[in-house]
């Protein structure tokens, strides 16, 4: 079921002003959209070996809001790389697919070795 780790709302957002319409207009373009997502999220489960999506509503806010930025770079990506064109330079889409990346890979180190004793509260 996409959309459980991220809205499109904010990968749409994570791709910026310039990624093209034609893969973001979620009346045309619903079964890719939905299919980036569900990529997404199958690449974080198996990374992780984890199915977060089974139990998300029971996560700490900071962990969802922790898979949701891998997630919706992950897609960011997906949304990038499906035409470049309306970038202002190739470069500009290069350096955007560089951060998502490096977010991704991040998170998902993270996710791996993240065991639910270590989240504590501040006090």
């Amino acid at each position: 079921m996409p959309w459980t780790l991220c809205t499109s709302g904010s990968a749409i957002t994570k791709a910026g002003a310039n990624v093209s319409t034609t893969i973001t207009n979620y009346g045309t373009q619903k079964t890719a959209m939905d299919k980036f997502s569900d990529e997404a999220e199958g690449y974080i489960v198996q990374q992780t070996h984890i199915d977060w999506r089974a139990d998300y509503s029971n996560l700490a806010a900071d962990i969802q809001n922790a898979l949701s930025n891998v997630c919706s770079s992950l897609v960011a990506i997906q949304f990038i790389t499906y035409d470049m064109s309306g970038y202002t330079r190739l470069g500009e889409a290069v350096t955007m697919l560089n951060i998502h990346d490096q977010v991704a890979r991040d998170g998902v180190v993270f996710l791996k070795d993240f065991k639910k004793a270590t989240i504590r509260s501040a006090d």
